[in-house]
């Protein structure tokens, strides 16, 4: 080997030997190498101190790209387009129902359609593809009803955005905003507003200072709906005392009439309370003519004595709800006296709360209900 070749340490670094090949034997070369080397290690010290290194070592970082709210505010929309309910073209506010080929129907909608199907004596469609629906035949997504709950939407009084999970709870208890009722309404107030200004009207409010002659006046008005729900309940507790009461599950099956115009009604098979026979009956909207164009829908029903008896049979009854029934009705007395003659009752309201609990009970395959009969003791 030459003086002037100089070998190549074992273990070196790639980069040092590039560096040192070929030096010479002049210090010159040495030393111009050496500070080169130098300054390249200085150089890279420096920029992973500083942060990431340049641009011909390594690209830039990538910057978290911001979605502009015009693009969010068409991502929302495409995702109201695909979860909203097929048949009134919104976003379900409860349990949410699929057709057999995933067609999707907000609850209401869902039975509405059942009950439509009930009133015109036709299977039940999707109105999407037209397969059968029915509730063994459609189960609950809880996908979509869990991606809708998270969904912003508007508050009612403050128009901030929430999850749709939590703008119940905000509206009811947290916004500033939400329409309250004055402390003093008991005693006629009838003020309504904003919650945060319920504090300066309370200071203000002038029925604290109302003379005792002129809160007579209120009070009476609110003791007379109270007087209402108290006759009704002293009129149950005063039936439970009566030494012959009778009750039974009753289910109501639909029928058709043989009319030329066919109309939907419900019977229930015979029955036997009090030693005695009866029937119950039930139509809807009073047998109108076309009860499926109709948004308001009622269920009245009549009692029909089906035994004979020896002397007239003075009763009161009452119908509530299933054991295992959700449908929400109200408890209304009536009174009969039934004879061999007079063996039927006029058609009497069934006090549920609306049309949608009425299309509740259309839904369903039989209407499942609770009757009391209470004998009169003469």
């Amino acid at each position: 080997m030459d003086d002037g070749d100089v070998g190549v340490a074992p273990g070196s670094s790639s980069s040092s030997s590039s560096a040192g090949l070929n030096i010479g034997a002049g210090g010159a070369a040495a030393e111009a190498a050496a500070e080169a080397m130098q300054e390249e290690v200085g150089t890279r010290r420096q920029a992973q101190a500083e942060g990431p290194g340049d641009a011909d070592a390594q690209e830039p970082p990538k910057k978290r790209s911001k979605v502009p709210e015009g693009e969010s505010g068409k991502l929302e929309e495409r995702l109201y387009s695909v979860l909203c309910c097929t048949v009134c073209l919104d976003l379900p506010k409860a349990s949410v129902y699929q057709c057999t080929n995933g067609h999707l129907m907000c609850a209401g909608c869902f039975i509405h359609l059942l009950a439509d199907s009930r009133l015109k004596e036709e299977q039940a469609t999707c109105p999407n593809c037209r397969c059968e629906i029915s509730k063994n035949l459609c189960c609950r997504n809880l996908a979509v009803e869990k991606a809708v709950s998270e969904l912003p939407t508007d508050c009612t009084f403050c128009l901030k955005q929430f999850p749709r999970s939590s703008l119940e709870r905000h509206q009811k208890e947290e916004c500033q905003d939400r329409v309250t009722q004055c402390k003093y309404k008991r005693i006629g107030c009838p003020w309504k507003g904003p919650f945060h200004e319920l504090p300066a009207h309370e200071d203000d409010c002038s029925h604290p200072t109302k003379t005792g002659t002129e809160l007579m006046g209120i009070l009476g008005e609110m003791d007379q709906s109270h007087r209402r729900d108290m006759q009704l309940y002293n009129g149950i507790f005063s039936l439970l005392c009566y030494e012959k009461i009778g009750f039974t599950e009753v289910q109501f099956r639909p029928y058709r009439t043989d009319d030329f115009i066919t109309r939907l009604y419900y019977e229930t098979p015979r029955f036997t309370v009090l030693n005695q026979t009866w029937v119950l009956k039930a139509r809807v909207n009073d047998s109108e003519r076309n009860p499926n164009l109709s948004c308001k829908r009622t269920l009245s029903f009549q009692l029909i004595l089906k035994s004979k008896v020896n002397s007239a049979l003075e009763c009161s009854f009452l119908l509530l709800k299933g054991p295992y029934d959700d449908v929400r009705i109200k408890p209304v007395i009536h009174h009969y006296a039934f004879t061999n003659d007079a063996n039927e009752t006029e058609y009497v309201l069934l006090p549920i709360n609306d049309s949608v609990e009425c299309n509740k009970l259309l839904a369903a395959k039989n209407i499942n209900l609770r009757l009391f009969i209470f004998q009169v003791q003469k």
